[in-house]
């Protein structure tokens, strides 16, 4: 499989235009997130897709950046953001390595991405990235696709492809890595961040994280 990160910027880019039209109302469990959430200030979309939960973030913050590896994807959300009249700042960079300053971010959501992240060395970096950007009082949501989802048969977390299904019957793999819920509480813990609250949601694990203490 080749997990690349130019080859996920690019089946997503493929993919985009389809993907967004199947995207199109924010996950409750970022909705719940959200209520509980300080307002105003930056918010961060990070994995933003097509904007879908930018635009939840609009509601409450001062200014939101979306970022994304595709810029297929963006292109969406910027569509998104004019056709719905949100403000949403959208930048195109790689999740571990994000052009945001330090300590800029008073909420983040980071939904449905980290697990695309081709190493180990590479998604704990991306949490250690989180971490560097929220605000000493920030907060943010994250998730990732799990072993407790039924459509999988495993106790430990593994590497895999997932089809995407085209109009017309194409399919176009996507790499995967799927996280048992020991595995993801392991990175988070190993990262620079702090876990206030993890659970597994419809088969997806999440995690309420803030930054760790100096």
């Amino acid at each position: 499989m080749d997990r690349r990160p130019a080859a996920v910027r690019d089946t997503y880019d493929r993919i985009a235009g389809h993907f967004a039209q199947t995207r199109e109302y924010p996950w409750p469990e970022v909705e719940s997130f959200l209520a509980d959430a300080p307002a105003g200030g930056v918010a961060l979309d990070l994995g933003c897709g097509n904007g879908r939960h930018a635009e939840l973030l609009a509601e409450r913050a001062d200014r939101v950046v979306g970022a994304d590896v595709s810029s297929g994807l963006l292109e969406t959300a910027r569509d998104r953001a004019a056709e719905r009249g949100f403000a949403v700042d959208l930048l195109q960079c790689d999740a571990a390595a994000l052009p945001l300053a330090t300590d800029a971010v008073a909420v983040a959501v980071y939904v449905a991405t980290l697990h695309h992240l081709p190493t180990r060395e590479a998604r704990v970096a991306s949490l250690d990235e989180l971490a560097r950007v929220l605000a000493p009082d920030g907060v943010a949501l994250v998730s990732v696709w799990s072993t407790a989802h039924d459509r999988f048969d495993a106790d430990e977390g593994f590497d895999t492809t997932v089809d995407w299904t085209l109009p017309g019957g194409e399919t176009v793999p996507r790499f995967y890595h799927v996280y048992s819920p020991a595995e993801f509480e392991a990175d988070l813990g190993d990262s620079d961040l702090t876990v206030r609250k993890a659970f597994v949601s419809s088969g997806n694990c999440y995690a309420a994280v803030e930054p760790a203490a100096d």
